[in-house]
């Protein structure tokens, strides 16, 4: 991937609604199509909720009444986020970038097996599959449990969502859906493989990790409190 422009890097502490995020999205995504601002990766948390992409069945949500469910228009299917998760909605253009959505969801993958690998944690892609897997601990067999999802949409070319990271998250609360459609693997955190690491060290490491993989500086500035929720143009 040739290098591109600098990127800007925005992280806000305080947990953003999910409704709230999604109206920054789309505004910002209008804003790089039209060229009057640059790209962003904005760095976040959610309140615990499950969130529905595309491709999500009813059968998959078994527990409707234990989170609130946003039905969103990002590819995949269920998937939850809550305190302790660190989201990455990346916003970027795709097509000059890198060409093609399969090219750009493989440098995500890539993006969070380098960051992973700052904790001595050895993520893996899963053949068939979207997201970054670990392999499951005290077990003689070929299985994996999923640390990170990602679900992007493309507007323009210029994509929003992308990634939820597992850092130290309720991981009871994936009881309520089957995780992305897949019954046959668990999902696990940073927490729970022992890995006591805070929000602020997995974002160092995320932000280390892009530069390296994308090819690319990011411009970075940081906010404490609920009135900074928006990344606007």
């Amino acid at each position: 991937m040739p290098p591109g422009p600098p990127i800007d890097w925005m992280v806000t502490e305080a947990p953003v609604a999910y409704e709230a995020a999604c109206a920054a999205m789309a505004e910002r995504v209008e804003a790089i199509v039209a060229g009057t601002a640059p790209e962003l990766v904005w760095l976040l948390e959610h309140p615990a909720l499950y969130t529905a992409g595309t491709s999500a069945r009813a059968e998959d949500l078994i527990a409707p009444s234990r989170l609130p469910v946003h039905r969103t228009g990002r590819g995949g299917q269920y998937t939850y986020h809550g305190p302790g998760q660190r989201v990455a909605y990346v916003m970027l253009d795709v097509k000059r970038r890198f060409g093609d959505v399969r090219a750009y969801v493989a440098a995500l993958e890539d993006w969070i097996i380098d960051a992973l690998a700052t904790f001595d944690v050895k993520g893996e892609r899963r053949p068939g599959r979207v997201g970054v897997w670990v392999r499951r601990r005290a077990s003689g067999e070929d299985a994996h449990d999923k640390i990170a999802a990602i679900g992007v949409r493309l507007s323009r070319w210029v994509s929003s969502h992308g990634i939820s990271l597992n850092v130290a998250p309720d991981l009871a609360n994936y009881a309520g859906i089957v995780p992305c459609g897949i019954r046959d693997g668990g999902v696990t955190s940073l927490a729970d493989l022992g890995r006591n690491a805070s929000l602020s060290q997995v974002d160092l490491a995320l932000r280390a990790a892009f530069e390296r993989r994308f090819r690319c500086q990011v411009s970075g500035f940081r906010f404490q409190g609920r009135e900074a929720v928006t990344p606007g143009p």
